[in-house]
């Protein structure tokens, strides 16, 4: 795979030798992040989980005390009262059966969240085939399954993200922008690693964090050393 001149001058920064210490690899990473638009920051962390069993699964959200750095758009499904309240809350759309075809035969995916009303997961259930591949089906454990519309509205409006194992046992999340300060990282950074270390299934044997790799949407890869953790 050929790379751009501005990547192979970036990775030259880079010592792929080294785990370097969380604060150093945010200052690295910030540093070849020298796209022309503002960067996404992500982390991504393999696991010693073996995602086939369900009892070694990761699934939660974490706020990020800075938030993403993105604009995210919130689709909740509810009825009655519940309407009302997460327009008020700041929902950008809402709505209910209407929306299935909308969706299903139209293609319509302007959103980046789905949030649901328990009672609303009959309905939301049958576009399982077209959200769930897009990671967008809500989930009890992500806590965009709820009656407390608002609470889950202002949790992601605010900057919360959601993790999951993949296929291949990693977890990928973004923890800012290249525009944020290192100490706002660094930060988004800790919160997202206390909520990995919690979630630790008690059926994990052996390592759990086997790899953690902080880089930015067009930079290479800056290893964090895993001790730390």
């Amino acid at each position: 795979m050929k790379r751009g001149k501005k990547y192979v001058e970036a990775a030259k920064l880079v010592n792929r030798t080294v785990a370097y210490e969380p604060g150093e690899a945010i200052a690295l990473v910030k540093k070849t992040a020298t796209a022309k638009f503002d960067e996404t920051i992500e982390v991504h962390i393999r696991t010693g989980c073996d995602g086939r069993h369900a009892e070694q699964q990761i699934r939660g959200a974490v706020v990020l005390p800075n938030g993403t750095g993105k604009t995210v758009r919130v689709l909740v499904f509810a009825k009655g009262d519940k309407v009302n309240e997460a327009e008020a809350a700041g929902a950008d759309y809402v709505g209910g059966e209407e929306l299935i075809p909308k969706i299903q035969n139209d293609g319509w995916l302007d959103f980046d969240v789905v949030v649901a009303t328990p009672d609303m997961m009959g309905v939301v259930g049958r576009l399982g085939k077209v959200l769930g591949p897009k990671g967008l089906m809500p989930n009890p454990k992500a806590g965009t399954v709820t009656m407390d519309v608002t609470k889950a509205i202002n949790d992601i409006k605010a900057g919360k993200i959601e993790y999951r194992l993949d296929k291949t046992n990693i977890v990928h999340v973004p923890v800012g922008k290249a525009s944020f300060t290192e100490e706002a990282l660094q930060e988004n950074f800790n919160a997202l690693m206390e909520a990995i270390q919690k979630a630790k299934p008690s059926a994990v044997k052996g390592q759990y964090l086997r790899s953690i790799t902080l880089t930015s949407t067009m930079g290479p890869g800056v290893k964090v050393n895993v001790l730390k953790f």
